[in-house]
């Protein structure tokens, strides 16, 4: 033990304690792992933080894209690197929803990562054709409950958000319909104009455009606020099905046990740069908030947020098709 007491004494001789190590903080390009495609929310969002740190910190950032196993790549690689600050991981919903849905995963979900601070939050949009005739959430769960056939619900894909609301949809409503599984929301949009299928639950950005030029009706969010781009919109709560909340995020981590100056340095400039103007316009733009929570505050909601996953799979009955 005296060697290492011996260590510590010269590093604050030469003054690299803790507080200068955060101060020195980064000598070297970051990279920041995105689960995803570019051009995309979660790559769009890495790429701002990532300019603004890079400006800051006077290094570059590298936004490392891994789209691929509904983002159990991106995590892992995440997870598994040196907690020394030079390896950021933009998580999203999908990462606390895989969780319980995907069963085993190389990686804990919370522990294995060091919770930054939440980015962003938004509803999803439950939109139909308007060739349903269907104006409002009543009259949808009037549909719904009494429609003769086959029922049919798209979304971007096995596990998404939009899955998992629909299959919550399913339970709350009392109904039954298939899940119809899509690579992505363009396509879902383009099949849910041409009546492939009947209703979707969906991300502002990709149906934001359609809604406007009125090829697809939006009914509800499933946030319990309502959405800044589409204020007449009520929430599905609000709208007649009490207790209905699906909540989409975004969020910058770190492999776990990241030192506490570094951890205090990353979060103090990207939630400067999250309560900028500028970057709140981009952000509510798509219908997004902008959040910039604490780290405390966010380990909190990552632990929330896997429990009430976990009860949804659950009472669903969700499963990968």
């Amino acid at each position: 033990m005296r060697w290492l007491w011996m260590i510590l004494a010269a590093l604050l001789i030469i003054g690299v304690g803790p507080l200068a190590f955060g101060q020195n903080y980064p000598t070297r390009p970051i990279r920041f792992i995105t689960p995803a495609q570019p051009g995309g929310t979660t790559d769009i969002l890495a790429r701002m933080i990532g300019i603004r740190l890079a400006d800051v910190f006077k290094q570059q950032v590298i936004v490392d894209n891994r789209a691929s196993a509904s983002g159990v790549i991106a995590a892992e690689m995440a997870a598994k690197a040196a907690p020394d600050g030079y390896t950021l991981f933009m998580g999203y919903h999908q990462h606390t929803v895989n969780a319980s849905l995907l069963g085993k995963l190389p990686y804990h979900a919370v522990n294995d990562f060091t919770a930054i601070t939440q980015v962003t939050e938004a509803g999803l949009i439950l939109a139909v054709n308007p060739a349903t005739l269907v104006r409002n959430l009543r009259e949808f769960l009037e549909w719904t409950k009494s429609y003769k056939g086959p029922l049919n619900f798209g979304s971007a894909g096995n596990g998404s958000g939009g899955h998992l609301a629909g299959e919550l949809y399913k339970t709350m409503a009392g109904i039954k319909a298939q899940h119809v599984p899509y690579k992505g929301s363009a396509p879902a949009m383009v099949d849910l104009i041409g009546g492939q299928y009947h209703y979707t639950f969906v991300g502002m950005q990709p149906v934001q455009p359609h809604i406007r030029s009125g090829r697809l009706r939006a009914l509800a969010v499933t946030s319990l606020k309502r959405v800044p781009a589409l204020p007449e919109l009520p929430t599905m709560d609000e709208a007649g099905l009490k207790g209905f909340e699906i909540v989409g995020w975004y969020g910058v981590m770190a492999p776990a046990k990241l030192p506490k100056p570094i951890v205090t340095r990353l979060h103090g400039e990207i939630v400067k740069f999250i309560n900028e103007p500028d970057t709140q316009k981009r952000i509510t733009a798509d219908g997004s908030r902008a959040v910039g929570s604490t780290p405390e505050a966010f380990l909190k909601f990552l632990h929330a947020d896997v429990a009430k996953w976990a009860k949804i799979v659950k009472e669903s009955g969700a499963r990968i098709d």
